[in-house]
């Protein structure tokens, strides 16, 4: 893991909680998964000629993406970063931001967390914006306060950041 809370594309910032979830979840795959696969490529086997066997070449197919599956979770792995941001009013990666549009009331605001979209799953239902996005490349680095103005769809818009805050999911 690396020690920085800004995101490259050789890092993906994710949370302790959803490391420890991915890393459970490779586990299950590269222990009993797969053996329960190699399990039912064995018993299918058993069962006689190859060529014409669908139960030997389905689990065949399943091992294969078992094994992709497994091959995407360690490259993951490898890349992420749990480094906790720290809690001083600036927008980074890992962190809720609750902002609101130019001409919108306090009651509108919005609050997305900065990070990867893989931590969509384990973001607790709050919108995801990537630091690379239009909107999180604008928020990033700018203090509570402030206010930023990025590229949208129909042309430049003006967010108002309201507060943020460590995400701790």
């Amino acid at each position: 893991m690396t020690q920085s809370t800004e995101t490259t594309a050789a890092t993906i910032w994710l949370s302790k909680g959803a490391f420890d979830k991915l890393t459970a979840e490779l586990e299950y795959l590269k222990g009993p998964r797969r053996q329960e696969i190699l399990a039912e490529i064995s018993s299918a086997r058993d069962e006689g000629d190859l060529k014409e066997n669908g139960g030997y070449h389905a689990a065949r197919e399943e091992q294969g993406k078992l094994e992709g599956q497994i091959q995407q979770l360690e490259a993951l792995l490898r890349k992420a970063d749990t480094t906790v941001p720290e809690d001083d009013g600036v927008v980074s990666v890992g962190k809720l931001v609750t902002f609101k549009f130019e001409g919108d009331d306090d009651d509108e605001a919005e609050t997305r967390l900065i990070a990867s979209i893989e931590m969509k799953e384990y973001a607790g239902g709050v919108e995801i914006s990537s630091a690379a996005s239009p909107i999180g490349a604008a928020l990033i680095g700018a203090s509570v306060g402030d206010t930023v103005t990025y590229e949208g769809p129909r042309g430049p818009l003006k967010v108002e950041i309201l507060k943020t805050e460590v995400f701790t999911g």
